[in-house]
Formats: structure tokens, C-alpha cells, sequence
């Protein structure tokens, strides 16, 4: 019987862990796993053990994932898109209501009344200084129409906001999950010109860092409401900062806490609770275990961030052989030219790429020789071969 073995960076639910069958075991170095999850743990510095097949991101963002690396080393790594929606959404939620009523102010104005005993009296006299507005009739910008996008779209439509939804490449399932009451923006700049409450949910690339500048501001609304619950690069920090203390932006509302931004008058810094509830982290540890599985028994690939999604069902009484290499010509038909070679017959086959690497699964109805992992190995662009029988 073949074992796994698996290692956890950071707490992983319980839940999660408790997917993994008899097959697989824990094991306290992470240079013998087979497989290793991680929430936030900084993998740059990281020495990967030759064993090491996949990594499981228990989240979406991989920034402290070295995937160039793992795809040279024909490492796998895995998020898990859409399994904390629901948590961040709730917060964004929390995050337009916060900076619509000063709902902190008057909860410090208690706290620090708490000896006075006239105090509810006397609130009648202080809370016109907490006085907001409500968000119905209010003109939302979702800048990212993905699993937390268009969950934070549809939740403010029943708030009764007016939502705006801007994504140049939104998938056919999220368009499909979209409230038909959104209304599609044809450009960010719409976005920035007329809502008065704006929320980011794209990822961190080098065509969004830094997206909310000095510019985008400008064209912004006097009393705009930003919200990032995505990441803080997406925001210049300096111009932000710039923006609130002149009054233009009346509240950033961030989840990611920096020296700078901590303390700004007009900021609500929240410390990263994004996804941090109990639902969430179950979500995202079932996720990650279920795409590991199937990767080191079957194969296949779902929700990589660094091959692409290649599927063929359940490996049956096929032996499996799947490749991790460079998107180059000729790669098929240098590997059927190994399997002939060998008088291997193929029974199924599957080949995807994505940017600068491809996956390749093929069946084979018997059983294959000693010898032929090396000779594929030996193709020139190949990363990693694996026979699962």
C-alpha cells in the first residue's frame, strides 16, 4: 500500500485534516512530505525536499509561495478560490457600516463615560458627533467581479445600494452568479467618477499594484469610502495616507495593518480578519486536502496556480503517468516515442498549458517497466515524471 505523507506550516483545521485517509500520515519535517499545507508561513527561504509533490495553499493569495521555484522543481501548488468569500464578504459588509456611522467613535465616547452616571443622558447630547448615513441609495464600485466580488455585490444590493461591477475578465460562473440588478461599468474610471463607496477584489499583479494612485483618487468623489480587504499593495500607501488627512477620501477601510496606515486619522485599520473565522478556515483546509488527494492518487490538477487544471476522472486499473514540463513543441511526440519504444499502449491522454509550463497525463492499460521515468526525464524541458499505479 502506498503512503503519503503530508506536513502542516501552519495550524490546519481539523476538519480539513481529518479528509486525508489511513493512507496518509503526518510527519514533523517538512522535507520528507509528500505534500505540505500552509496558510501564511513564508515559503521563500524554504528548502523543498525532492519528495515534495504538492503544496495546498489553505487561501487564495500565494505571495508568500515561491512558484517560479516550485515550477522548476515540478511542485504543484494549490489555493483554494472561493472557500473564505463568505467570511470577507461579511467584513466588507462591516467595513462599509463602520465608515458610514462613526460606530467606533460611540463606542470609545462609552467606554471612556463608563463612571459617569448620567451617562445615558448625556449620550442623548454626544451622539449627534457619531452621527452617518445609511448605505441604502448609495452607489457601490466592486472593482473585481470574483468569488468575494460578486458576493459583496449581491449582499449590497439587498442592502439597497445602487452596485456598480467592474471586471474586464469576469468567468462565465461568476457572470452567471451576478445579481442581474448589478450594473456592469465599462471601465475602472466609471467606477472612480461616480460611486461613493469603493471596493477592491482583484489580485496582486504587477497590472494592479498600486492601481488606487494619486490619479485614481483625484478622479474620485469628495467623501469617497475605499475599501481593500484583497491586498495592501493594490493601494499606494503614500497617496492614500495624502488623501485622507487632506479629506478628500473620508475612510480607507483596510484589512492589512502597516506601520504608516495605523493611526491615520479617517482609517479603519482592521488586523487581517478576513478570513479568519471558524467557517472559513474549515472551508479552505477541505478544499486543500481534497485537491491534494486527487493530485497524488489520480493526477489531476484543480485550482493550481502554477500548471494548469487537467483532469481525467479516476485513475480505474490504468497505470498513470503524468509529466510536469516546459510549454515547448514536440513534447507529446517525444513521449509517445519513449511509450513505443517500450511497447506501452495508450489508453487515455490529456495535455494543457498555461504560460511557460504544461501538464500532461497519459493511461496506459499495463503495467510500465523500470526504466522509462528516467528516460522521460531525460527530455529536455521535463520537470517531474510520476507513475501512479
Amino acid at each position: 500500500m502506498i503512503m503519503y505523507k503530508y506536513h502542516c506550516l501552519n495550524p490546519i483545521s481539523d476538519v480539513g485534516l481529518e479528509q486525508f485517509t489511513e493512507d496518509y500520515i503526518p510527519v514533523s519535517d517538512a522535507k520528507t512530505a509528500d505534500a505540505v499545507l500552509v496558510r501564511s508561513t513564508a515559503m521563500h527561504e524554504m528548502e523543498f525536499g525532492t519528495e515534495l509533490k504538492a503544496i495546498g495553499r489553505a487561501g487564495a493569495g500565494v505571495n508568500n509561495i515561491p512558484l517560479e521555484r516550485c515550477s522548476e522543481n515540478g511542485i504543484v501548488v494549490f489555493n483554494t478560490p472561493g472557500a473564505n468569500a463568505n467570511g470577507v464578504k461579511e467584513l466588507v459588509i462591516a467595513g462599509m457600516l463602520l465608515a458610514s456611522r462613526d460606530i467606533i467613535g460611540g463606542i470609545n465616547w462609552v467606554q471612556e463615560n463608563e463612571e459617569d452616571g448620567n451617562i445615558a443622558k448625556d449620550a442623548e447630547k454626544a451622539k449627534k458627533a457619531f452621527a452617518g448615513c445609511e448605505l441604502d441609495g448609495k452607489k457601490l464600485g466592486v472593482i473585481g467581479l470574483g468569488a468575494i466580488g460578486v458576493l459583496v455585490a449581491n449582499a449590497a444590493t439587498h442592502l439597497g445600494m445602487d452596485v456598480y461591477g467592474y471586471d474586464p475578465y469576469v468567468s462565465v460562473d461568476s457572470a452567471w452568479r451576478l445579481s442581474r440588478s448589478i450594473r456592469h461599468a465599462k471601465t475602472v474610471d466609471e467606477i472612480y467618477k461616480d460611486c461613493d463607496y469603493i471596493t477592491i477584489h482583484v489580485p496582486a499583479l504587477e497590472s494592479t499594484k498600486g492601481m488606487i494612485d494619486a490619479d485614481a483618487l483625484n478622479l474620485m468623489k469628495k467623501g469617497i469610502v475605499v475599501l481593500n480587504f484583497a491586498r495592501d499593495v493594490l493601494v499606494d500607501e503614500e497617496a492614500m495616507i495624502d488623501a485622507l488627512l487632506s479629506g478628500h477620501v473620508k475612510h480607507y477601510v483596510t484589512d492589512f495593518p502597516t506601520p504608516a496606515m495605523a493611526g491615520v486619522k479617517g482609517a479603519i485599520v482592521i488586523p487581517h480578519l478576513g478570513a479568519s473565522t471558524e467557517e472559513s478556515e474549515d472551508n479552505c483546509a477541505k478544499m486543500a486536502v481534497k485537491e491534494i488527494r486527487n493530485y497524488l492518487e489520480h493526477g489531476n490538477i484543480t485550482n493550481a496556480v502554477n500548471f494548469p487544471d487537467c483532469d481525467m476522472g479516476y485513475k480505474g486499473s490504468n497505470t498513470r503517468i503524468v509529466l510536469l514540463h516546459h510549454n515547448i513543441p514536440n513534447m507529446l511526440g517525444q513521449f509517445t516515442k519513449v511509450l513505443a519504444e517500450d511497447n506501452l499502449n495508450i489508453a487515455d491522454l490529456a495535455n494543457k498549458s498555461k504560460g511557460e509550463f504544461a501538464y500532461t497525463m497519459i493511461d496506459i492499460d499495463s503495467e510500465v517497466p523500470a526504466g522509462v521515468t528516467e528516460e522521460l526525464m531525460k527530455i529536455e524541458g521535463v520537470r517531474r515524471v510520476r507513475i501512479i499505479e
